[in-house]
């Protein structure tokens, strides 16, 4: 356990388009201003914007370490690190719950961004767990590109068209294949 620290799991979830990652990054750098000692992870599937940074769709960045595992954090993190970040935590299997419980318990703070539904509205991957766990959750809402309420939902659109509930869940993607949508404009239809 690090000395004199009390660890904890904050989460940032909500749909695409929400301002999950810039708010992950805005906590990175306060903790950087804090001379807390920081380690950043993301998936390394997401290759959208930069494969050794995560971004948010303005812009802003912050350096990553890109991994494929839960046990690849495990392995590459810093004896002395007291703060651990891991964007599109929903890209991850089940075991970066335990190791996130085990970091907070080790006394560090862990803060967690991602999507918290998948393009069907159902929940995604392993933030549900996640979020039960938590000493924290924000979430974060964008905006309906259809009606200007706010967005919990991300619609997955196919030649401007939405997918179908069948489509395979992971895609990487930005503005080309996806949209922030309210629960009244999402649409997934089961054809």
């Amino acid at each position: 356990m690090l000395e004199g620290s009390t660890g904890s799991i904050e989460v940032v979830c909500g749909s695409m388009f929400s301002g999950k990652t810039e708010e992950l990054i805005r906590r990175i750098k306060r903790a950087q201003i804090a001379r807390k000692r920081v380690q950043v992870f993301k998936p390394q599937i997401d290759t959208r914007y930069s494969a050794g940074e995560v971004s948010s769709h303005d812009g802003v960045r912050a350096e990553a370490i890109p991994v494929t595992t839960a046990a690849e954090i495990a392995d590459l993190l810093a004896a002395d690190v007291e703060v651990v970040a891991i964007d599109e935590v929903q890209f991850f299997d089940s075991a970066v719950v335990d190791l996130c419980e085990r970091l907070a318990s080790d006394g560090r703070r862990v803060i967690v961004a991602g999507l918290d539904q998948d393009f069907r509205g159902e929940p995604f991957g392993p933030l549900p767990a996640l979020m039960a766990k938590a000493e924290a959750v924000d979430k974060l809402h964008a905006i309906c590109v259809v009606c200007g309420a706010a967005a919990s939902r991300t619609q997955r659109l196919i030649d401007g068209r939405p997918a179908s509930y069948h489509d395979p869940v992971i895609l990487v993607g930005a503005h080309e294949a996806y949209e922030a949508r309210c629960r009244q404009h999402h649409e997934v239809p089961h054809q």
